[in-house]
């Protein structure tokens, strides 16, 4: 899938506009989340637009796959003993910008129950 002349995500990926960059792939790129929720936290984006992570497996399942072995680069790379790999997907789950991206997130403890 071809590249959204108004996405951000599509744009960063692109190299159209800065972003601070950790590590790509032919398929996809990381870097490093506006908002951190975790002292790493990084977005694995594909290359493509894509809407959601469904939309990746059913049109890409190549690059889904790639995303997910570009976040075990990164939290290598980020020293991490281990993280989080989150997918956001719809509104309802707070997903903000409709291109798909994986969070990577980790270096601080992560409890259940969340509270």
């Amino acid at each position: 899938m071809s590249a959204s002349t108004d996405c951000i995500f599509c744009k960063i990926a692109a190299g159209e506009i800065p972003g601070d960059i950790v590590g790509e792939t032919e398929l996809s790129v990381a870097f490093r989340d506006l908002m951190p929720q975790a002292p790493t936290h990084v977005l694995v984006v594909p290359r493509g637009h894509h809407e959601n992570a469904a939309a990746v497996a059913e049109a890409a399942p190549d690059t889904l796959a790639d995303m997910f072995l570009l976040a075990r680069t990164v939290a290598e790379q980020e020293a991490l003993e281990g993280y989080r790999a989150v997918f956001n997907t719809g509104a309802a789950a707070q997903q903000t910008v409709f291109h798909a991206h994986l969070h990577v997130i980790g270096g601080r403890p992560f409890t259940w129950p969340p509270g």
